[in-house]
């Protein structure tokens, strides 16, 4: 089965597979936790455009293991997703994603995955996967760009879960992200387009620079190194070079009673 943007459904079937009867191989076995993963992941749509953020760590558990992980990626000119979660799940789809982008080029008929087919296929699997008490372990944002009725390119940007929850919304923030720098991005947007103002691709930078600076400081798992990508409606997405945080802990001496 397959959709009209090309994504085939033919790796998540949902046929029940033998039982070994050998008694060796013992009893089926399911991922109950994942082990090398990444924390937060945000997203802010602009007049024009996304802005989608996400450091660099891969934590093994507790230990930050891998600083040179990332975790955003370009499916094509108008596409990019950022994962959180289990590294090697979101590697995973990420090989099955990255074919369905050179079976569309192949075809060279015109037609790409958009923003909008990819966050649908997303959904199904992960909802298909979780079905199977067999979860991939991972949180995705899908930004880019997508055409209304009357053929206007639009920003999109999506939000979906292990479950397969899914929506759109014009500001997101995964995991600890969600408490801490949703209310930021939010009271930032209001307060630049309050009185018909509107939000540049510079303000959506600036404001998810601020709250990568929060979770730095706040998020035990957080990393002072991070990407960006900006997927505008009118030209090709990029992902900038890393940016590092310089961190102020003078403070620091005042943080008391949490020991």
């Amino acid at each position: 089965m397959a959709n009209p943007q090309g994504l085939s459904f033919e790796r998540f079937s949902t046929s029940i597979p033998a039982i070994p009867s050998a008694p060796a191989l013992g009893p089926m076995k399911r991922t109950q936790t994942p082990v090398t993963t990444g924390t937060s992941v945000l997203g802010i749509r602009y007049e024009g455009g996304i802005v989608l953020a996400a450091d660099t760590l891969a934590s093994y558990g507790s230990l930050l293991r891998y600083r040179d992980c990332t975790r955003l990626h370009k499916v094509n000119d108008n596409t990019v997703i950022a994962c959180m979660g289990d590294y090697a799940d979101f590697q995973y789809l990420l090989s099955i994603i990255e074919q369905k982008a050179i079976t569309e080029d192949c075809m060279d008929d015109g037609f790409n995955i958009t923003a909008r087919s990819l966050h649908s296929w997303l959904t199904r699997v992960l909802y298909n996967k979780r079905c199977k008490f067999d979860p991939l372990w991972t949180t995705f944002l899908v930004a880019g760009t997508d055409e209304d009725d009357d053929g206007q390119k639009k920003e999109f940007l999506g939000y979906v879960d292990k479950l397969g929850t899914a929506y759109t919304d014009p500001v997101i923030a995964t995991g600890y992200g969600s408490m801490l720098a949703t209310p930021v991005m939010r009271e930032a947007v209001e307060a630049k387009t309050k009185n018909g103002g509107q939000l540049t691709e510079q303000d959506a930078i600036d404001i998810i620079k601020n709250c990568m600076t929060i979770l730095y400081y706040r998020d035990a798992r957080a990393h002072y190194r991070y990407e960006i990508a900006v997927v505008p409606t009118t030209g090709k997405a990029r992902i900038e070079p890393p940016t590092e945080i310089k961190g102020d802990w003078q403070v620091a001496h005042l943080i008391k009673g949490y020991e």
